[in-house]
């Protein structure tokens, strides 16, 4: 009995123990069917790191100079750093020739709380996708460590202007629209993360309807009580509640009597 307790006990100390591992050193990285997804990126971006958001996922294009290696990440809704999980990595060279994962010295491997992608040589393009929240918000750890552009692509129809519907973090930046694409642009990066919280066109014209709906409403329910005032007023009147009494019944203009 005490044997077969003592083999439980070593068996579950060498499950916590391989978990313990396997959550403090990662699950390893994305499968190689992951990684070697077919996936068509703009590698002539206006910026340093370009980010192209659409509903379900992202697509990332950053320029890497005099480093062979990456590290990424994400950040959940609690502020905790995990792993990220690229799909379609590729790589492009300085004279424009494309490899995919399988090439030699292409990789993404899990260590700790990060993600480094191992590149072919240093300097160069890396590229890769990865999923997102179906959310009006889009973050994004800068992950590079010195100042540098960058700039991401919102989904279409997608806004940033109106301070109560939407924030971007850091300030400094600038938009432009092209093919119903808003871009923000930042000339200068140094820490991170960058946010945009935007909404859609669509939304300024739900919003202006209620707005006007909750307007309409007031008025209308001015006038109610307004009526109703003047309704009880009238009703004071006729039942003699508001008889108001003349001074002149009062005073006569002579002084009081014994002063005359």
């Amino acid at each position: 009995m005490n044997r077969r307790l003592v083999v439980a006990v070593g068996l579950l100390a060498l499950l916590v123990g391989t978990a313990g591992c396997t959550s403090l050193l990662g699950s390893g990285g994305p499968s190689e069917e992951e990684l070697s997804e077919n996936a068509t990126y703009d590698w002539d971006t206006n910026a340093t790191a370009t980010y192209n958001v659409s509903r379900s996922q992202y697509t990332a294009v950053i320029t890497v100079e005099n480093r062979s290696h990456l590290v990424v990440y994400r950040t959940d809704e609690l502020g905790t750093d995990e792993p990220l999980e690229p799909r379609a990595l590729q790589f492009r060279f300085p004279n424009g020739t494309v490899v995919r994962a399988d090439h030699p010295g292409l990789d993404a491997t899990n260590e700790g709380q990060r993600t480094n992608l191992t590149l072919p040589q240093a300097g160069g393009q890396v590229a890769f996708t990865s999923s997102r929240p179906n959310a009006k918000r889009f973050a994004i750890p800068v992950f590079i460590g010195e100042p540098h552009s960058a700039e991401v692509i919102m989904p279409p129809r997608a806004r940033v202007g109106i301070p109560l519907l939407s924030k971007v973090n850091p300030g400094q930046y600038s938009t432009d629209v092209e093919n119903n694409r808003m871009t923000v642009h930042w000339e200068r990066v140094e820490r991170g993360p960058m946010v945009v919280r935007y909404y859609l066109a669509r939304d300024i014209l739900i919003f202006g309807s209620i707005a006007a709906l909750l307007s309409v409403a007031g008025v209308v329910g001015v006038l109610y009580y307004y009526r109703q005032i003047k309704q009880l007023e009238k009703q004071r009147e006729e039942v003699g509640l508001d008889v108001e009494t003349e001074d002149d019944d009062l005073d006569d203009g002579r002084p009081p009597p014994g002063m005359r």
